[in-house]
């Protein structure tokens, strides 16, 4: 039995419930540890069989990976879970999913909307069970009525036909002040429900920040009198020498997420001079999804604040459609974080859009120095990222110019030879990486002036006009030569008919980028072959 929750604490009491069960009923365990209860094995020869098993806590992107070992899953606080990490845990034979409904835990969408409408079309057969009464107090004690208004527990977006017509050519785009949503209970509702909606975990504590904080404010943009799009955004950065010399020395300082990253962790002891905007969370009604509503929000912010800031930033859990939409909203690629969340499983992805001098520079810097970086994070640390992540976190990093691909002579023999010739690419990683990264990050240009990026590539692996591979080949390089996986796992992940197959593919797919990127020295060599 496989229990998961976005804490232990969630669930300790499970654990301490289980332990006195066994005890009841005199079956012998045996304690590993707090977060796992052991059952003794009986002698496999008598009549009960092998009763050994064991009841274990795994954190959720773990529970994802062991789901598929496992009888049976529990996935407590689930409404407190990203949508891919529930889904991960259906390859358990069984799972339970059990959750709140109402307040910060069940309020986000993904449980009650995306992932219900997920369990509706699996093969599985759902049966839901429903506990109305409150266990620690009386149905409609004043207190927690008191607890559920004084922390906006019941904060609720505006009802779909309110905002159902909302166009961008209808909507009015406003600054909203703390002060504003103190004296406005519908609009702190609308604007506070639709950021819980947004986010799979929302504490009080955001509550207090959202008011209290004097570096947040909130952008909305409004239809009739409604709340249709949000973000709410942190103001970071500009701090005098003193304090980036002693962030760079490892001190902590609140409130400038992105400055620290980029100065304690990537070693920049001038990333906490550019003044910058983060986007901490931006949500749309549900209603109005995909009308362009939230890129507009990011335009009139970034027209809005013009001269003010230098870059505006953001931070999230990296999927490949996240990424590519802030990559079409002009933010570039500067890091990937090597560990991943222990909630939703995700490396976070840092991307940022400069609006003035200093803020390209300063984006340019950090573009280089994570283009130099990357290849060799990819076989190591981020050697379980998803391809597609790789792709569009490559495409959507700035590229000062087209890629050039430094091989020695010997190295391009080598190259040449698996793509043309009798070869294999095992004794060629080096320049076959160094193609890979090339190609990739050629593959998504970013205009600086326009802030746009292209990163179009056929899902369904046709090459599309213009590009020179697929998308199943562009995995193939990232699974294969970016990130070492072995090729048994390769092929049968990219569903190759067999690791001989999956060989020559990776041969092919090194064919145009070494008549792209190879000189006088590769041609050569590839005209041995022909």
């Amino acid at each position: 039995m496989l229990v998961t929750a976005p804490a232990f604490s969630g669930v300790a009491a499970l654990f301490k419930r289980a332990r006195a069960l066994f005890d009841a009923l005199d079956v012998a365990t045996a304690v590993d540890d707090e977060r796992t209860v052991a059952l003794a094995s009986a002698d496999p020869s008598d009549d009960g069989g092998d009763r050994g098993g064991r009841i274990r806590y795994l954190p959720p992107a773990d529970a994802v990976t062991a789901a598929g070992d496992a009888d049976a899953v529990i996935a407590d606080e689930a409404a407190g879970l990203p949508v891919r990490v529930l889904a991960g845990l259906l390859d358990a034979p069984a799972a339970a999913f059990v959750t709140t409904v109402h307040g910060y835990e069940g309020a986000g969408r993904g449980f009650s909307v995306r992932f219900r409408d997920r369990l509706a079309d699996a093969d599985r057969r759902v049966r839901e069970v429903r506990m109305d009464d409150p266990i620690r107090y009386a149905r409609g004690d004043p207190v927690e009525g008191w607890a559920f208004r004084a922390l906006m527990l019941d904060a609720r977006p505006a009802v779909d036909a309110a905002v159902a017509d909302a166009t961008l050519d209808s909507v009015e785009y406003r600054t909203v002040g703390a002060d504003e949503l103190l004296d406005d209970d519908h609009l702190l509702s609308e604007a506070f429900g639709l950021l819980v909606l947004a986010h799979y975990r929302t504490e009080p504590d955001d509550l207090a920040r959202l008011l209290d904080a004097p570096n947040l404010s909130l952008r909305a943009l409004v239809h009739d009198g409604h709340v249709v799009s949000v973000a709410l955004l942190a103001r970071e950065g500009g701090l005098d020498a003193d304090t980036r010399a002693a962030m760079y020395g490892g001190e902590r300082v609140r409130g400038n997420m992105l400055p620290d990253v980029l100065t304690s962790q990537l070693r920049d002891p001038d990333a906490a001079a550019p003044t910058g905007l983060r986007v901490m969370r931006i949500a749309t009604h549900d209603a109005v999804r995909r009308r362009g509503l939230g890129s507009r929000l990011l335009d009139e912010v970034a027209a809005d604040l013009d001269g003010d800031i230098d870059y505006l930033g953001t931070s999230f859990g990296a999927t490949p459609g996240l990424v590519a939409f802030w990559a079409e909203n002009g933010y570039r690629t500067v890091h990937l974080a090597t560990s991943r969340n222990d909630a939703s499983g995700e490396h976070s992805a840092l991307m940022v859009r400069p609006v003035t001098d200093e803020g390209r520079a300063f984006a340019r810097r950090h573009a280089r120095w994570f283009r130099e970086r990357i290849d060799g994070v990819l076989p190591d640390a981020l050697s379980d990222l998803d391809p597609d992540v790789v792709r569009a976190a490559l495409a959507a990093c700035d590229a000062d110019g087209a890629a050039v691909v430094d091989c020695s002579d010997y190295e391009w023999r080598l190259v040449v030879a698996a793509a043309h010739g009798p070869g294999l690419a095992d004794t060629a990683p080096r320049p076959a990486g160094r193609l890979a990264l090339a190609h990739l990050l050629d593959r998504g240009r970013v205009d600086a002036d326009r802030g746009e990026v292209s990163t179009d590539r056929a899902e369904d692996g046709v090459s599309r006009e213009g590009s020179d591979l697929s998308a199943a080949e562009e995995r193939l390089l990232v699974r294969k030569v970016l990130q070492a996986r072995e090729w048994e796992s390769v092929a049968a992940e990219l569903e190759y008919v067999s690791t001989t197959e999956c060989m020559r593919a990776l041969g092919r797919a090194l064919r145009p980028l070494v008549d792209r990127y190879g000189g006088e020295v590769a041609a050569a060599e590839r005209a041995r072959y022909e």
